[in-house]
């Protein structure tokens, strides 16, 4: 956040004494000295989400500049909302969800904060284009927001041009133009016990290797098979067909905010509506009826969605744990092969 707003500080800074009313924004409607204001604008509103732990809506409040206030104190302005959101990232502990509308009304800290250096780059770029001047943010801060809030936006060779690919701003070779865009917060599901938080690109690449994926484990994990789904996930990414909520999510218990396994999809459902579902609970925490209660959460998520019919969960025959966790979920037996045996939920039909 903090070297975001500073490159911008300084790029803007530089030519405060142009005139800025009257010049347009690159595509944008706005003039430039209209986005600058809206950067400030954005980066002190996420603060105040964070600040006020809010849950229902935005907090009620609107940034003004005094009268009179020229280029360079906007651009001020710029840095000391950018300090302000830096804060409230500081002191804000990683289970805290604030309210933002897209597309699951809520968001972390990551969130916020790739929501933020994404306000201040590429409203950077639009006064720069503008104002005729070259800008190019250093390569990891488009990754990271790319890798957090673009979770559906397939790689390119480098960040930057497929972050203005992805918000509208270029058409790179190969790439069809964009027209509308949103970006993506991972969608959290919540338990008596635990709360099910969906895996970033960015936590699926750590926890692919030897990472923690930025969560607090408990002794013994994350398993091998988290690191194998975290690198699934990643892969799909990679590909261009991960669908975020169609992917990994790691337990987390709500009395202590450690992480105690993961549970996700395969994929995206099927022509026939079916989707099939894995999970791994660390050893210590099997036993305490985890599993079951985040694949109950899981799988009635699932089925409330138009687009699934059938959720598929395939075990391996010696593992008994794993069966009784489906029959207490609620899945029953429809097949059997040598090795596996599959297991099958379906959606109530009432009325």
């Amino acid at each position: 956040m903090e070297q975001a707003v500073a490159e911008c500080v300084e790029l803007l800074g530089a030519v405060a004494d142009r005139d800025w009313e009257g010049v347009r924004a690159g595509r944008l409607e706005w003039g430039c000295r209209r986005t600058a204001v809206h950067i400030a604008e954005d980066l002190i509103a996420y603060a105040g989400q964070l600040a006020g732990r809010e849950q229902d809506g935005y907090t009620p409040f609107e940034l003004s500049l005094e009268e009179g206030t020229d280029n360079a104190g906007a651009v001020r302005v710029i840095g000391a909302t950018g300090a302000l959101l830096a804060a409230a990232l500081r002191t804000t502990p990683r289970e805290v969800r604030a309210f933002h509308p897209y597309p699951f009304r809520s968001a972390n800290r990551e969130g916020f904060a790739a929501m933020g250096v994404a306000e201040v780059l590429l409203h950077t770029h639009d006064m720069a284009e503008g104002l005729g001047l070259p800008y190019e943010p250093a390569p990891e801060l488009c990754d990271f927001v790319l890798t957090r809030i673009f979770p559906h936006v397939q790689p390119g060779p480098t960040p930057w041009p497929t972050l203005l690919w992805a918000t509208g701003r270029a058409e790179p070779a190969g790439r069809a133009q964009v027209t509308g865009w949103r970006w993506n917060n991972n969608l959290v599901i919540g338990t008596e016990r635990l709360t099910l938080e969906g895996v970033t690109p960015a936590a699926a690449t750590d926890l692919s290797t030897v990472g923690d994926g930025g969560f607090e484990w408990i002794e013994g994990g994350p398993m091998e098979g988290t690191r194998v789904g975290a690198g699934l996930v990643y892969k799909q990414y990679e590909d261009g067909v991960h669908r975020p909520e169609w992917g990994m999510y790691v337990l987390v218990g709500r009395a202590d905010g450690r992480a105690i396994g993961a549970m996700g999809f395969h994929s995206v459902p099927d022509e026939a509506g079916r989707v099939e579902i894995g999970y791994d609970l660390v050893e210590g925490a099997r036993g305490h009826g985890y599993a079951t209660e985040a694949l109950r959460a899981l799988s009635s998520w699932a089925l409330g969605r138009d687009e699934v019919r059938t959720v598929v969960a395939n075990v391996e025959r010696d593992n008994a744990p794993s069966r009784n966790v489906l029959v207490r979920a609620g899945f029953t037996q429809v097949a059997e092969d040598p090795e596996h045996l599959t297991y099958e939920l379906r959606e109530s039909r009432e009325g």
